[in-house]
């Protein structure tokens, strides 16, 4: 079947919405036209073997044995009607459109009608009907002629997407959230699978993909039909999850169109309750929702995090709570597959996420702990830049990680990163944010410099050499340190210090506080370099007052902290024989991982402060990848003879125009 085929089957099932118009606002056509699509299909698909399950369900009625098994096999498929009614049947009585409807639907097998269930199919069957058009939009539907013999399950498929992208387009204003570009999810899987292509064309090649966040399915088709492209005669198994009940209704009914087991699409919430954690996948691939918090799942994961360890999914750690982002790739990096001895098995991910998950968060973070897992396992094979305003919930800069636990040998202990972010061309027609789109050509250039990669970054003559650069895993790895300065005090009796010295707690807390403080008072106007003279002087002022000096560790504390006074050139205060840091000059210092602190310290930090010292207690490793940094590139200013000639142009172009205005 031709593409013009394809769309004038889709036109067809979308010129309902010319019935529609009027009772209906634009976005919410495909509520009505989607399930109806789905009704015609199964009716097409079932009508072959309906006479057969109708008699197979009259043996069965009465009797306490489950029918299911039976009746999915009298009707060659994962699903069946039990019903003697059809669409056709139901437009011939307009009087009864709607009750009929109601049981044509509720005769389908739980899994197809769970489908219709989640489109909220019963209350656009009431709504139809209270406007007077149920029978008219049935009477459509019934022309449209989905019978496998004329459109293939694969076909059917295109069709269908066709109509999801449209219902996308109608509603471009929520359309990120269940619908991703075709063109993105064409470069994501060409990267994700065509590394494996000879593997691919096999015969008997079996593989499985998993989308966490499935949407609507369109990444799982774009790498089934990708795939099939390389060896038709290959298995592909498609399994997802969803959390939005629309979504995985539309998700759920193109798999059964195209009659995958659409059992592999679960609903439910991926953190809390995933469906296929027991499962291990050739392919995961996914583009969850930026910046959402995972607050309604708090307790799940932050349990799973703390109690199960290396056998959960979050062992590595756990973002900030305002993005999930890095929960999605630990429970996909959960699922792959393992590789065996000779090098067999393991699994490729591919996951879009905005420039949040590159830096967020400072050594020893959740963020930076599962960068650094995912680097020191070798994990990680590319990030590419994709360009701005891609999306139609977002225009922000979004980026592809690329994982996998099988690199080839070229690829092992390095990370290539790719800049794509010029490859584009503008759109007519903006929708929502999406004001660009990646053409053929630009796919096809991606798709060609990220298998070049290596070779690329590593030839200065090759075209495309400033877009790619290959790191070591090491290269995004940094010691966070604590770089310490000696606290350094001079001693003083001011009105300042004085009103510090009585307000402190250990001070207070004195039987004779107020004689205590009118004691040392005597001493105002006096400093002292030295704390040892200082304490001198004031235990002679407050025994001569007739009082006794106050004992303990937090009246002297106390007493150092009021009436001392930070100064450069002060007394260095210690704690044990060593200097006690100070804590208002403490300072952080990123040094690369592998290099020597000491030595760091010693080049950038002693030429300009000799008396600093790293605590190493408090050094943290931390991993970060700023991708734009390594591919920043300096732009000179302007010379000021060239702006000033162009401002007196102008100024003149300015005085010219005033003086056509006084004529």
């Amino acid at each position: 079947m031709n593409s013009s085929k394809h769309t004038e089957l889709a036109n067809h099932a979308w010129s309902v919405a010319d019935l529609l118009r009027g009772d209906y606002k634009q976005s919410d056509y495909g509520k009505v036209i989607l399930p109806f699509t789905v009704l015609r299909r199964l009716e097409c698909v079932l009508e072959p073997t309906r006479a057969k399950v109708a008699e197979t369900a009259a043996q069965y009625e009465g009797q306490e044995i489950d029918p299911d098994h039976w009746l999915r096999k009298a009707s060659g498929h994962s699903f069946y009607n039990r019903s003697g009614l059809t669409l056709k049947k139901i437009a011939g009585d307009p009087k009864s459109a709607a009750k009929n409807l109601q049981k044509y639907v509720g005769a389908f097998s739980d899994n197809a009608r769970e489908v219709l269930d989640k489109y909220e199919f019963t209350q656009q069957i009431k709504r139809l009907d209270d406007a007077d058009l149920l029978y008219q939009v049935i009477g459509k539907f019934t022309d449209l002629d989905l019978h496998p013999e004329v459109v293939s399950n694969h076909n059917m498929g295109y069709i269908f997407e066709e109509l999801i992208r449209r219902f996308a387009e109608q509603s471009n204003e929520t359309a990120g959230e269940h619908f991703t570009p075709r063109e993105v999810i064409k470069l994501m899987v060409n990267l994700l699978i065509a590394p494996d292509g000879d593997a691919l064309t096999v015969p008997g090649a079996v593989r499985t993909v998993m989308d966490p966040a499935c949407g609507t399915g369109g990444m799982l088709s774009a790498a089934e039909d990708h795939i099939k492209a390389l060896n038709p005669d290959a298995t592909v198994e498609v399994y997802g999850q969803e959390l939005n009940p629309e979504s995985w209704a539309i998700c759920r009914s193109d798999l059964m169109i195209k009659g995958q087991d659409p059992e592999h699409i679960a609903f439910g919430n991926s953190f809390s309750d995933p469906a296929h954690r027991r499962e291990k996948f050739d392919y995961l691939l996914a583009n969850p929702p930026f910046g959402v918090e995972w607050k309604k799942v708090k307790d799940e994961v932050e349990y799973e995090h703390k109690h199960m360890g290396e056998a959960g999914r979050f062992a590595a750690g756990l973002p900030r709570i305002n993005d999930g982002s890095l929960l999605f790739l630990q429970h996909m990096i959960s699922m792959m597959k393992p590789v065996d001895a000779k090098g067999g098995g393991g699994s490729r991910i591919a996951i879009v996420f905005n420039g949040s998950p590159l830096f967020t968060g400072a050594a020893g973070s959740g963020e930076s702990e599962i960068r650094r897992w995912i680097l020191e396992n070798d994990w990680l094979e590319a990030i590419v830049a994709l360009p701005d305003q891609l999306f139609y919930n977002t225009g922000i800069s979004t980026y592809f990680w690329i994982l996998t636990n099988r690199k080839s040998p070229d690829h092992k202990g390095k990370v290539v990163l790719l800049d794509a972010r010029d490859q584009f061309q503008k759109m007519r027609k903006s929708l929502g944010d999406k004001r660009k789109e990646l053409g053929k050509q630009h796919i096809a250039d991606v798709t060609r410099l990220y298998a070049e990669a290596i070779q690329a970054a590593a030839d200065p003559d090759h075209e495309l050499h400033g877009k790619v650069k290959v790191f070591d895993n090491e290269a995004f790895g940094y010691q966070r340190i604590t770089v310490e300065r000696p606290l350094k005090l001079r001693f003083e009796v001011t009105e300042e210090t004085l009103e510090a010295l009585a307000s402190a707690k250990p001070v207070q807390k004195l039987a004779d506080a107020e004689a205590f403080v009118a004691a040392v008072r005597t001493l105002l106007g006096s400093s002292w370099q030295t704390k040892s003279d200082a304490l001198v002087a004031l235990k002679d002022a407050v025994v001569a007052a007739g009082l006794l000096w106050p004992m303990g560790a937090p009246f002297a504390k106390a007493l150092r902290d009021a009436i001392g006074v930070r100064d450069p050139g002060g007394e260095v205060q210690k704690i044990k024989g060593e200097p006690e840091p100070d804590t208002e000059l403490r300072d952080y210092e990123n040094v690369s991982l592998g290099e020597d602190v000491e030595e760091y310290l010693k080049r950038e930090v002693h030429p300009h402060v000799p008396d600093a010292w790293i605590d190493h207690t408090k050094t943290k490793i931390g991993y970060e990848i700023p991708f734009t940094r390594h591919f920043y590139v300096y732009e000179p200013p302007r010379p000021l003879s060239e702006i000033d000639t162009e401002l007196k142009a102008l100024e003149a172009e300015i005085q010219a125009l005033l003086g056509e205005v006084t004529e």
